[in-house]
């Protein structure tokens, strides 16, 4: 044993920071209490799901939820199934997604319903083709057959 007397009298554990308890009160006041309701995410965009007490879900919503599809849904579906099966890959990118959807026959024709920061609403004639030509005149004839009769 040594004879060594300690310079300072013993606290408990060393921590760092100092004393724990004053630490945990400053953190308890920058912590933002999430019950009451302050949007944390900024501007809303219009695509939030608010869920709880006297908001209720549309029957659209209802019904895709419980199992029971609308035609549109279910072609949107099958659509997606088909090019998934013709391309052999289980997850299509957002592209490919929003390609499926220009062929089975979406145009963007009415503005925009969200607020969307960052972005530039545009619309386009019905009868607009699912996807834009090539760049290259000579060959875009003989691809754009190809494209309108392609089959997922």
């Amino acid at each position: 044993m040594t004879d060594q007397q300690p310079s300072e009298p013993f606290d408990g554990p060393c921590r760092r920071g100092g004393d724990r308890r004053q630490s945990d009160n400053d953190r308890r006041e920058s912590v933002v209490d999430r019950r009451a309701g302050a949007d944390r995410r900024g501007t809303r965009t219009g695509l939030e799901r608010l869920r709880g007490p006297g908001r209720r879900r549309s029957e659209f919503a209802k019904s895709a939820e419980e199992g029971e599809m609308s035609t549109e849904q279910f072609l949107f579906i099958m659509a997606v199934d088909a090019y998934k099966r013709v391309n052999n890959t289980p997850f299509p990118t957002w592209t490919e997604v929003l390609e499926i959807i220009r062929k089975i026959g979406y145009r963007k024709t009415m503005p925009c319903e969200l607020n969307l920061p960052n972005t530039e609403d545009w619309s386009e004639e019905p009868d607009t083709p699912a996807m834009p030509a090539p760049a290259d005149t000579d060959d875009a004839e003989a691809d754009d057959s190809t494209l309108d009769n392609t089959v997922f």
